[in-house]
């Protein structure tokens, strides 16, 4: 079990769940980061009282340095400060919360250093996944995913003695906001729209992921890596309800799911946790209150980023960094309403018919494709 935890993105909705967690299960905060976010990060190393305390904005960092002064937290400024927090020695676990590529170079640092990883940062697996997977392997340091699909299907898989007894994974998805439209009223649909989820509370990027069924895209490819599954072997089915949070099929036939309220506490503890289970302070689920669990196909044609991250998943090699630095990107310019909805799924079919794909990459290769997919929906 955990003892003491560095936490890469504490400010954001993981990050303060994690801290809430770590407060039940009387865990130890080593590390906090976050990018700019001063008031709030001053508030938890305040309260957590960590040996470290990181902001990549550099400018945030001096102002959090005066602000902090009269505690014992050592601040750092920029990017390379989130390597330092991943390589603290009295970390035993790492959680990456943090959005984007960025969480990239500190994954690897922790896992260089043996830690456990608490991985909420998909983003990571999704493009450079065998590489990160393979450094796990090489180190012996552990994943236990924390997203809720993933951690669904990690506890689904306690009882598997041999993977090759799995027929496929099954991400569940909720969906996203316009589930149920037609292509034309999605197109009308404005940032505040994309931002209104049915079941969950995220930060806008992964909010507008879910609207645009991208998330899930990236999910599939996450599993993919985690699990060293084939895309053949990873489907996605919409549970508008969110109780069930993933599901997986066996080759005797027998389906085993994981349940539970849509909160992301329960998967946040159990990374910290495994192999047991710390108690829990939240409701239970009621059974006899939940309503009625319903399944369908999603629509590819409607929310065609889900058809572009199986596309990139097939092709394999860099596809998949460039695929998710132009939808960063491209969900980056949405946020500041400079372009519209399908303009997402647009400019991140653009960047991927632009970039050329580079098969059994480097670092340096991947780095280089998310660089090039991003200069590309900037039009650079």
């Amino acid at each position: 079990m955990t003892k003491t935890i560095s936490i890469l993105g504490s400010t954001g909705s993981i990050g303060r769940q994690t801290l809430d967690v770590a407060e039940q299960l009387g865990l130890q905060v080593a590390a906090l980061t976050a990018h700019a976010s001063i008031e709030r990060m001053e508030e938890q190393a305040r309260r957590f009282r960590p040996r470290l305390a990181v902001l990549t904005d550099e400018a945030a960092a001096r102002d959090l340095t005066v602000r902090l002064a009269d505690t014992g937290t050592k601040v750092l400024g920029g990017p390379q400060g989130l390597e330092e927090a991943a390589a603290l020695p009295e970390a035993d676990t790492i959680v990456t919360a943090v959005v984007g590529m960025v969480g990239l170079r500190p994954t690897l640092t922790a896992i260089r250093e043996k830690k456990r990883i608490a991985l909420a940062n998909k983003e990571t697996l999704v493009c450079a996944g065998e590489l990160v997977m393979d450094a796990a392997d090489t180190y012996g340091a552990e994943i236990i995913p924390v997203d809720s699909e993933h951690s669904a299907i990690f506890q689904c898989l306690q009882g598997c003695r041999d993977r090759r007894e799995i027929r496929r994974l099954i991400l569940t998805c909720s969906g996203g906001p316009f589930y149920g439209m037609t292509c034309e009223e999605v197109g009308k649909m404005t940032r505040a729209d994309a931002l209104r989820h049915p079941n969950w509370t995220m930060g806008p990027k992964i909010t507008v992921d879910c609207a645009t069924l991208m998330n899930k895209g990236l999910e599939v490819i996450e599993a993919m890596r985690l699990y060293r599954l084939p895309l053949e072997q990873v489907s996605v089915v919409i549970h508008r309800q969110s109780i069930v949070h993933s599901l997986v099929e066996y080759w005797d036939g027998a389906v085993l799911a994981q349940l539970g309220t849509p909160d992301m506490r329960l998967p946040i503890r159990y990374a910290m946790t495994y192999p047991a289970r710390g108690e829990s302070l939240a409701k239970p689920l009621d059974l006899t209150a939940c309503p009625p669990l319903t399944f369908a196909a999603p629509d590819r044609a409607t929310f065609p980023c889900l058809h572009l991250a199986e596309e990139a998943a097939a092709e394999g090699g860099t596809a998949c960094a460039i695929l998710n630095g132009a939808n960063e990107e491209a969900v980056r310019l949405f946020l500041q309403e400079r372009i519209g909805f399908y303009d997402i799924s647009h400019l991140t079919a653009k960047a991927r018919s632009a970039v050329s794909v580079v098969q059994k990459p480097s670092l340096e290769d991947i780095l280089e494709a998310d660089a090039a997919a991003r200069r590309c929906v900037l039009g650079d």
